[in-house]
């Protein structure tokens, strides 16, 4: 195993798995990697479903790959982190105690952990450094999910302190862009509003509704931003604490909802219903620990989501057109 000092890691001609690659990080992280020298490994759920063990530890003992994303999660919005509490448990926990440890029997040599802002507590300070973490109680909507990824840093810490294992777990913000869900209950809210509002368009409705009083603050983070600062921390990072990633930077939903309109061409009311819940009152990353490792966020909001809405229209027109009938 490597030593634990922050030296750089060398990407080059190595075997690299992202666990999730069709998930919306997991294929970005795909597209960043291709400006790398390295070997990507890739396999399906159809395949190998990540919550067997032994099909899990099967795969790394035949592919033995050097280098492990481990981007794969069961995820969803509030609507579907309050109804399927079970699953969002009992899948991630899973997922992470598989790979971490199939990863460590196969001798990876540098594996890190994606987490997510949910792990702090409901009321933390703001913005949220990475001391935080178990200092309060957790946001009640996303328990299960925040407890499996809290489970995940925790492995990650084990192996490492045991083992001498150079794994690291790192924190995104909110993410949108390309490869996102746009379930109309299951989905996170920037894909739930970008769906809401275009729908709204195409039916010259007179106003949209958002859940929520549009008071929570949230930090959001364009997808490809977060697959260069997952590959910059995996050549510059290497420590036991946990890192987290993201703008530095909030805005209200109000103020997120009417920038959604405005890129998508919704020109009626935006009214909200606040009989649904608001989540936690505001998640703003501290991201001083990343901006003293050389790596700060590219893209501005307004852009991404561009390029967020051509994205959900690309994959609207797919989907359409898988749907129709053949005419042969």
């Amino acid at each position: 195993m490597r030593p634990m000092a922050n030296v750089p890691f060398e990407l080059n001609g190595k075997s690299v798995y992202i666990a999730g690659h069709r998930g919306m990080v997991g294929s970005a992280l795909v597209r960043r990697l291709a400006r790398e020298d390295v070997r990507l490994l890739t396999v399906d759920r159809s395949e190998v479903d990540l919550c067997n063990q032994a099909a899990v530890v099967n795969w790394f003992a035949r592919t033995r790959p050097q280098v492990v994303f481990l981007a794969a999660a069961k995820v969803g919005g509030i609507v579907a982190n309050a109804t399927l509490r079970a699953e969002f448990i009992y899948d991630n926990i899973a997922i992470a105690a598989n790979v971490i440890h199939a990863a460590h029997q196969n001798r990876a040599e540098k594996l890190m952990f994606l987490g997510s802002s949910c792990i702090y507590p409901k009321l933390a300070a703001q913005p949220l450094s990475e001391d935080s973490v178990l200092t309060g109680p957790l946001e009640p909507t996303n328990e299960p999910y925040a407890i499996a990824k809290i489970a995940g840093i925790k492995m990650a810490e084990a192996y490492r302190s045991q083992y001498g294992c150079d794994f690291i777990s790192v924190m995104p913000t909110n993410l949108y862009g390309p490869g996102d869900n746009y379930h109309p209950e299951m989905s996170h809210v920037v894909a739930a509003l970008i769906r809401r509002f275009h729908e709204a368009k195409v039916s010259g409705a007179r106003s949209v509704v958002v859940w929520g009083t549009g008071t929570p603050r949230r930090e959001f983070l364009y997808v490809d931003d977060m697959a260069d600062a997952c590959v910059h921390l995996m050549k510059t990072y290497s420590s036991a604490e946990l890192i987290n990633i993201g703008t530095g930077e909030d805005i209200t939903i109000a103020e997120f909802a009417r920038i959604v309109a405005e890129v998508v061409g919704y020109i009626g009311e935006i009214s909200f219903d606040t009989s649904r819940p608001d989540g936690t009152p505001r998640k703003l990353l501290d991201v001083s620990r990343l901006a003293s490792l050389g790596w700060r966020a590219r893209t501005w909001l307004t852009h991404g989501m561009r390029q967020a809405y051509h994205a959900f229209l690309a994959a609207s027109a797919t989907s359409n057109k898988r749907s129709e009938p053949c005419s042969c």
